[in-house]
């Protein structure tokens, strides 16, 4: 068989395996098959693409394929990405297996990855030197790259979606105000955002709430913009933007924002964590820690996947029940939880689709292999969502000899109802 019949019959087979709906495939002579009302197309660009997609049979070896070349993901990627999770979830028997590598290994050897093109930090783990290493990686690839497909405040992190049909800005400035809300900030409250990105939250909570806000970031690209979009929003007097690991923290603050941080932390480190927030609360302070979990409670050796390579380098995502049980080894008490799981997926399709957009400027910002690597790698994270492999959730930290507030009410944005 030539490459054309061996990667149609492998394909077939992975189809029979997922079962439907498929994408469309091209091949790199032009040839076609598969529905012709997909959605999504799957171009293998040379005889060994498919070969180099799904040997070895993981993640990082598709993420790699796509980002290097070997295939491109053309129209909807998510249903390219949801065809990906419905095969990893199949259930394979032993000659179905061994049938499928039989063919790919028919295939040609053609590889255009190279391990040597693959990011690497060195030094300890979730050491001081090497976590800067694994934040620079990520948020040091250009504020006007971020600026592409992020709402115009800059907020990373998971919007508050009430319904599917709102803006991203919308979603955005709510979750904002959701964080104030919980944290019950007053005038004059000292308030630490932990991983301030480019500043909304401090901003928000200065101008909104009349707080005196500290943001910490390891992210010199990201400092030199928060500070001056708390200048443009003229709340310069009440804000200042720190780059300091939380290690070295200071001082004392009535409320504390963890929001999207402790994904960074790693599961060993957790309870150090929480500590060290712990040591700057004012007694009967309050911290909101805003991050993604996962569902799959096994204790696994960490390998390489795709995420963890291009994307977060030492990220590490652990169940809600080890996250919130390291806050209370710590000594806070867990007041209130809520899962934003619907809203990720939602944020990150609204990402995807400005990214998307804005092709053109983000390849100039940072290039092509870059743009792949995060549309690949948001999309695969909105399609975990929907799945709820993984989830989002904010929960409320207290002093545990803060005075009971009984109900809900004061917990939610404004137009909550």
């Amino acid at each position: 068989m030539d490459a054309s019949e061996v990667s149609r019959r492998a394909l077939d087979l992975l189809a029979k395996l997922a079962g439907h709906p498929v994408p469309r495939v091209r091949l790199w002579d032009e040839g076609e098959w598969g529905p012709p009302d997909a959605t999504s197309t799957i171009a293998l660009k040379h005889p060994g693409a498919l070969r180099s997609m799904l040997l070895p049979p993981n993640d990082l070896s598709a993420g790699e394929a796509y980002v290097f070349d070997d295939v491109d993901f053309e129209g909807d990627i998510f249903a390219i990405l949801e065809f990906g999770a419905r095969l990893a979830e199949a259930k394979r028997g032993a000659v179905t297996k061994g049938r499928l590598l039989w063919l790919l290994r028919q295939l040609p050897e053609e590889i255009r990855r190279d391990e040597s093109d693959r990011p690497g930090i060195s030094g300890k783990r979730h050491s001081p030197t090497r976590d800067r290493k694994a934040v620079t990686h990520h948020y040091d690839t250009g504020n006007d790259f971020f600026a592409q497909f992020l709402d115009p405040a800059m907020v990373y992190s998971c919007a508050h979606f009430l319904s599917p049909t709102e803006s991203l800005e919308e979603a955005q400035r709510r979750k904002l105000d959701l964080v104030c809300r919980k944290l019950r900030l007053v005038p004059e409250m000292r308030l630490l955002d932990v991983g301030c990105g480019w500043g909304a939250l401090v901003i928000h909570a200065a101008r909104e709430y009349g707080v005196r806000a500290t943001g910490i970031t390891l992210s010199g690209e990201q400092a030199a913009e928060a500070r001056r979009r708390v200048e443009e929003a003229g709340v310069g007097g009440r804000v200042e933007i720190l780059e300091r690991d939380y290690r070295d923290l200071s001082g004392e603050f009535d409320a504390i924002a963890s929001i999207g941080m402790v994904e960074h932390v790693g599961r060993k480190e957790l309870v150090g964590y929480f500590e060290d927030l712990r040591k700057v609360l004012a007694p009967g302070g309050q911290i909101l820690n805003h991050g993604i979990v996962t569902r799959d409670r096994k204790v696994r050796r960490v390998t390489p996947t795709f995420v963890n390579t291009y994307v977060f380098p030492d990220g590490e995502l652990v169940p809600l029940d080890t996250v919130a049980g390291s806050a209370e080894d710590a000594g806070l008490e867990v007041r209130d939880a809520e899962s934003l799981r619907a809203s990720y997926a939602l944020t990150l399709r609204h990402w995807v689709a400005n990214l998307e957009r804005n092709r053109e400027a983000a390849v100039a910002a940072a290039g092509e292999k870059v743009y792949r690597v995060w549309r690949a790698y948001m999309a695969g994270s909105a399609v975990a969502f929907e799945r709820a492999a993984i989830s989002v959730y904010q929960l409320l930290l207290s002093d545990p000899a803060r005075p009971w507030t009984y109900g809900r009410s004061e917990l939610l944005a404004s137009d909550d109802g």
